[in-house]
């Protein structure tokens, strides 16, 4: 039997033996390292473009991450250059073939016409070195270093023109929102290169008519934005709301200080020195840009866009392009008012609320208008027609207007306030009439349940139909009878309200409203619709100084006199013109307590009481709106 045995217990040793030579593993195989390679380049073949980035030195050492996308075969292009603090990064899609692809919608009509594009995390965001200011001040009294977005525009360029060699040596800037801002700050000292530049619904003074306040009055929808772009180097978060409704949960905290106390805004500077200056004092107008422009007027040809129904930034871009004009420097600065809600020209246009428009309003006017103006200062091509000075949308007549200058109104016309909430040109009987302003019951801006996060409607707040609110007894209408001329305005309205009031401040919300007829047959949805064309708000304490508030004294006729938005349109025959005036446009706007205290952000529960506002009408105190009326348009044919 052993005998037999043997061969097999030798033939399985030799088995084990091979099997135990083919599970031992290679030398190379144990020595574990990383799967990930030193550095990872990525094949571009198939790519029609080159991603570069680069930390760009500034004067101070401090470093700027800046992504540069470079066409193929690029030879002697203009370079576009937008600084952010939104995230340079984000402005340019990874993993797609083409240059098109990779930016948005507003960028690919610059690719199909050539430019290199340039997005630059401005300092202290994002991938940039340095500390963040919120749209840090001009150097000087409110900035003692040695550096501003200005400088750091000027060093930017500097460096790409040097290290780009695929460009002509040629920039220009454009941006929208804040973005339009690093804009404008580019503007006060620019760089040689630096040829064209579109500053887009740009913050130009934050506390008159921009983001943080409407002549005084704050407004709560930009609490969100101070944690998001403040409490992160990157992207913070939105503060957290115990239900769905901005309105309830505004109301139920009381203050815009009791909001931010709750949920840690005191780790936040911009929110401690905004808080600390609730009226237009040095601290504001230290860093208002139309007068910084103004007082440095550049020769960089400056396109200024606005969108007429900018929930924003509605404030900025004519002011400075006023106070441009006014030093003589019409000439290469040009006005763009379109029918665009914020930022909107850099997206799809056909239609806002419940106006439509002719095609693509902002796809067009990028193409026809903005991008030749570019060319023509960074490609020496000339358009086909010369940049107008003035460009206006006509919203009434679905068209764009040429102006060679504006407004086209030479001279304001008063439409007073009747009995009977009547409104006319002809002058009004004296009498008054009365509401009660409660604070426990803010007039919305929207009807609630309002989340400042529902995009749609915050987008078209300014156009939405008025006719809830006419129910309210806290709401004065006026209503023309119906119109059988058209009556054209071209230019800014002035609200001219005369008030008392039982209590010590107050605000003054008014409108001017386009009222169609009850049938429309082309859109039949917008029968009876009352459209805001033109609004704002007033803080009372306000009337006499911007920088020194006073009390109301109660029951004594007071002047408010404010400007309201730009229009350009026109009341047809068969409309009615109404103005509506309130006392809150709330959660947007914190409510007046209408007790004056020295600093509303910090009002006590106690001092918040109901007032009786009793509005004006003929002789002394002819409440009325001033309406930049032109007898036919005054654009060029």
């Amino acid at each position: 039997m052993r005998t037999h045995l043997t061969p097999l217990i030798l033939a399985i040793a030799a088995l084990g033996a091979t099997a135990a030579q083919a599970q031992a593993p290679d030398a190379s195989m144990i020595q574990l390292g990383s799967d990930i390679p030193a550095k990872w380049k990525k094949p571009e073949a198939g790519y029609d473009f080159v991603r570069r980035e680069a930390m760009i030195p500034m004067r101070d050492g401090v470093k700027l991450h800046t992504v540069i996308m470079v066409p193929n075969q690029a030879r002697g292009l203009p370079m576009l250059l937008e600084r952010t603090p939104y995230d340079a990064d984000n402005f340019v899609k990874k993993d797609q073939l083409t240059l098109r692809d990779t930016v948005g919608a507003a960028g690919r009509e610059w690719v199909d016409d050539g430019y290199i594009l340039v997005y630059q995390d401005i300092r202290g965001k994002y991938g940039s070195e340095g500390k963040y200011v919120m749209t840090r001040p001009p150097i000087g009294p409110l900035n003692p270093t040695k550096t501003d977005d200005t400088t750091d525009a000027w060093d930017t360029i500097d460096w790409l023109i040097k290290n780009v060699p695929e460009s002509n040596q040629r920039v220009g800037m454009i941006g929208s929102s804040y973005d339009g801002w690093t804009v404008t700050m580019a503007l006060l000292g620019p760089h040689p290169a630096l040829k064209a530049a579109a500053p887009e619904s740009p913050m130009i003074d934050g506390w008159m008519g921009d983001d943080w306040f409407h002549y005084g009055a704050f407004r709560q929808v930009n609490m969100d934005y101070f944690s998001g772009q403040t409490s992160k180097t990157g992207k913070g978060e939105k503060t957290p709301r115990a239900g769905g409704d901005d309105y309830q949960a505004f109301l139920d905290v009381g203050t815009a200080g009791n909001w931010a106390k709750q949920n840690g805004f005191d780790q936040l500077g911009f929110w401690n020195r905004l808080s600390a200056h609730p009226a237009y004092d040095a601290f504001w107008q230290g860093q208002a840009l139309d007068r910084a422009v103004a007082a440095k007027p550049s020769s960089v040809p400056t396109m200024w866009l606005q969108g007429l129904w900018d929930q924003e930034d509605i404030y900025g871009a004519i002011t400075a392009w006023e106070a441009l004009k006014a030093k003589g420097k019409a000439g290469n600065n040009h006005l763009v008012l379109g029918p665009w809600y914020h930022s909107q020209v850099n997206r799809s246009a056909e239609r806002l609320g419940p106006l439509k428009w002719k095609g693509d309003t902002a796809a067009d006017f990028r193409r026809d208008v903005l991008i030749p103006f570019f060319n023509t200062h960074l490609k020496d091509r000339k358009p086909a027609e010369p940049t107008p000075p003035v460009l206006v949308y006509n919203g009434s007549e679905n068209r764009w207007d040429k102006f060679s200058d504006w407004p086209g109104a030479t001279s304001l016309t008063p439409i007073y306030l009747q009995a009977d909430a009547g409104l006319s040109f002809q002058a009004a009987t004296p009498g008054e009439d009365s509401y009660v302003s409660d604070p426990a019951k803010p007039v919305p801006f929207l009807a609630p349940p309002i989340s400042f996060s529902e995009r749609d409607r915050w987008t078209s707040w300014l156009l939405q139909d008025q006719r809830p609110l006419t129910t309210r007894t806290d709401v004065l209408s006026y209503k023309s009878p119906v119109l059988t001329s058209a009556v054209t305005v071209q230019g800014s309205p002035f609200a001219d309200i005369y008030a008392k009031t039982s209590g010590s401040d107050g605000d003054f919300v008014v409108k001017l409203i386009d009222v169609y007829p009850a049938s429309v047959a082309e859109q039949p949805e917008m029968g009876g619709y009352e459209l805001p064309v033109s609004m704002d708000i007033f803080r009372g304490r306000y009337r006499q100084s911007f920088e020194h508030p006073t009390a109301i004294p109660a029951g004594v006729v007071q002047q408010y006199k404010f400007r309201l938005p730009p229009v350009n349109w026109v009341f047809k025959p068969g409309h009615r013109i109404m103005v509506q005036i309130q006392s809150s446009l709330f959660p947007l706007y914190d409510r007046n307590p209408q007790t004056f205290v020295p600093n509303i952000f910090f009002a006590k529960p106690e001092d918040f009481q109901k007032a009786t506002i009793s509005v004006q009408r003929g002789a002394a105190g002819a409440s009325a709106v001033l309406l930049p009326v032109v007898p036919a348009s005054t654009a060029v044919k």
